[in-house]
């Protein structure tokens, strides 16, 4: 084809994705018109709307509005170095490194990293910027099954090499569910592999103060670890860091390419994540988003929904066209919930993603559980009625 006007024209309606005009204040969102209680938002802790954040944000911003160049080019606001060395000191690392979002993050540091003498051992529903990256490295990239320590301790067997890194997210984010980080770093010392995990996700949500998966599972810190977090979830912000030995941050300084060519972060966002980190540290909102989730779990117990301790909560639908409605009806009743379809979840498992943050209230959670619950009853009655009618069919058949 010589121009681009049917270059996508395989892509089916189901398939379409759309860039919907929105403005949110707080949980609230207003979608073409509708204002809807958003439950579909990575903001867990309501961060990116509050008034600390937003202010030390526009005092940047007084300032400069851009950072005016790449980090080596020009340098960086003193902001960006005290920020790193408050994340590494509370994460428990040796140094941190500080990009422009988390895509940046895994495509860099993957490609620093490996090359073609590399095996790098992949969960098979890693985030796509920790796929790319590790095909974008060159390296033998070998993809163990889902959250499966025992087929990855086969492959780990089967290919040996002077380097191999296991790589995997913390939470998973289309399932909420969490990898065993513990028996991740045992299999990584048992083989001497390097373990990259990025927490985006559990980062701010999960451990002590927020701290993390790598801190529930006391591996923060380990020198065969390398972490990645992001601003733009829980700190409500925007931009993404990574966390190491002070070797390992020294070398990416010198060789991450998404970080040499890349304008560095315009100031405001620092400033709001370093006063994100702050709130989060007082673990105020991380409290009351485990209320919110306790209660949103009992409220859906026998709704179908995936298990997940962790503030994603996936209701697996199905199909592509039944997971659109289902959104749809949602919006109806005054709730925005996407549906997610393939290529980002397997074929077969479209579905709703409902997250919850520390900004719902009580009584939206009750209004979506109860909304939840009346079109679960509803769509069993429709299958049981579909059923008789199938079976009363089927007895006229024999009859006749």
């Amino acid at each position: 084809m010589g121009n681009t006007r049917n270059w996508f024209a395989d892509v089916s309606e189901n398939r379409r994705r759309r860039f919907l005009a929105s403005q949110r204040d707080g949980v609230a969102i207003d979608v073409n018109g509708h204002a809807l209680i958003n439950f579909a938002s990575n903001d867990y802790l309501g961060l990116s709307t509050h008034p600390a954040v937003c202010m030390a944000a526009q005092a940047a911003c007084a300032h400069a509005v851009g950072s005016g160049a790449s980090r080596l080019v020009s340098g960086d606001d003193p902001m960006l170095h005290r920020l790193e060395a408050k994340l590494a000191d509370w994460k428990g690392y040796e140094a941190c490194l500080i990009v422009g979002s988390g895509m940046l993050a895994n495509l860099g540091l993957l490609q620093a990293l490996a090359d073609r003498h590399t095996h790098v051992f992949a969960d098979k529903l890693n985030h796509a910027s920790l796929v790319d990256g590790a095909r974008l490295s060159g390296a033998k990239t070998h993809r163990y099954a889902h959250l499966d320590a025992a087929f990855l301790e086969k492959q780990l067997h089967q290919y040996p090499a002077e380097k191999r890194i296991i790589v995997s997210d913390g939470v998973f984010s289309m399932d909420g569910d969490c990898a065993d980080l513990s028996t991740l770093m045992a299999l990584a010392e048992a083989h001497d592999t390097l373990l990259l995990i990025d927490d985006a996700h559990g980062t701010g949500t999960l451990g002590e103060n927020g701290k993390g998966l790598t801190t529930v599972h006391h591996i923060a810190g380990h020198a065969r670890l390398i972490e990645v977090g992001t601003f733009g979830k829980a700190f409500g912000s925007y931009g993404a860091f990574i966390l190491g030995t002070h070797e390992l941050i020294e070398g990416l300084r010198q060789r991450q390419r998404t970080m040499i060519y890349s304008t560095a972060l315009p100031p405001a966002m620092i400033a709001a994540a370093e006063t994100a980190l702050l709130l989060i540290q007082r673990g105020e909102q991380l409290k009351q988003l485990h209320r919110n989730l306790v209660h949103f779990k009992a409220g859906v117990l026998k709704l179908g929904f995936t298990a997940s301790d962790t503030a994603i909560q996936p209701l697996v639908i199905g199909e592509d066209a039944d997971a659109l409605a289902m959104s749809a009806r949602l919006v109806e009743h005054g709730f925005f919930v996407s549906a997610i379809r393939p290529p980002t979840v397997p074929e077969g498992t479209a579905r709703l993603r409902f997250t919850l943050s520390a900004v719902h209230s009580i009584e939206q959670i009750d209004q979506l559980i109860a909304c939840l619950s009346l079109m679960h009853d509803t769509q069993r009655e429709s299958k049981t009625f579909a059923t008789n009618d199938t079976n009363e069919h089927e007895l006229k058949t024999k009859i006749l």
